[in-house]
């Protein structure tokens, strides 16, 4: 395991990086979809989060197993900055949006080269 984390190519490094990161806001989050859930079984913020949920642990588990499907993946989760952006926009004005652009274009940049588009290689 430990060879395969020193061959990976930084462009997957950093979208990892990205997805462990949303993961954990998540995860850190999951309190208040549970007390909205102890009201009303089904709000639209917990399948918001619990489809988010699912979503991140599905890319971050092919991503590590190196499928070819994750590259595609990898490119979805790169767009979640997209969002961030937009809450940095709202939050920290318009310094908050032009580093929410420039990490997003910075995740996509990441994931152009062929060398990680070749490290995707398992079926």
């Amino acid at each position: 395991m430990l060879d395969l984390l020193r061959s990976m190519p930084a462009g997957v490094r950093i979208v990892l990086g990205w997805g462990f990161l949303l993961l954990s806001g998540v995860g850190l989050t999951l309190p208040l979809v549970i007390n909205q859930a102890i009201e009303s079984p089904i709000s639209p913020l917990g399948m918001l989060w619990m489809l988010l949920l699912a979503y991140l642990v599905f890319s971050l588990t092919l991503i590590l197993q190196r499928k070819q499907a994750a590259w595609m993946l990898s490119l979805g989760l790169a767009s979640l900055a997209a969002p961030l952006a937009i809450l940095l926009w709202f939050g920290a004005g318009f310094l908050g949006l032009v580093f929410g652009i420039a990490f997003a274009g910075l995740l996509f940049s990441s994931l152009r080269g062929e060398h990680v588009r070749a490290w995707f290689n398992e079926p």
